[in-house]
């Protein structure tokens, strides 16, 4: 396979409840993709595992990612240039507590990728919470694609 070469303009985005992703690239032979998240603020995912690792980057703004390892859960708040990697199954949730966007690069595994296109829509989404359909939207495609999302 060539060169693939995408801007930020030119690759396929979708929100995924309320954060943008945009899928900007991958490596089959890897099993690996690279996504750009843009997280508004109050945005952020419930605490949940799966198999895919995760490489974060944050690119703008902060993040704080949760870490539900010990009896403690560790908090990481994290800022431009910042990098987080979590391992297979570990339990963790993001959140951008801010009142401005973040912005983070993340590496996945190709299963990933199939989630957020999954349960990801083109036009964009309401403002504030999500409402009960779409959160059972989120735990049906959490279902299909192995993520457990956990009761802390």
């Amino acid at each position: 396979m060539g060169m693939a070469y995408k801007t930020q303009e030119s690759a396929e985005a979708l929100w995924v409840v309320r954060d943008k992703v945009q899928f900007m690239g991958e490596v089959p032979e890897m099993g690996l993709s690279v996504v750009e998240v843009t997280v508004p603020p109050g945005s952020g995912t419930p605490p949940h595992k799966h198999q895919s690792i995760e490489i974060f980057r944050v690119l703008s703004g902060e993040i704080t990612f949760t870490l539900f390892d010990a009896a403690l859960p560790t908090q990481i708040v994290a800022h431009a240039g910042d990098v987080l990697t979590l391992r297979s199954y570990q339990p963790h949730n993001y959140a951008n507590t801010s009142n401005l966007p973040a912005q983070m690069l993340a590496i996945v595994e190709n299963s990933m990728s199939r989630f957020f296109r999954d349960l990801g829509h083109s036009e964009l989404p309401p403002a504030g919470p999500p409402s009960t359909e779409e959160i059972k939207a989120v735990m049906a495609a959490c279902q299909r694609h192995g993520i457990e999302i956990l009761n802390i």
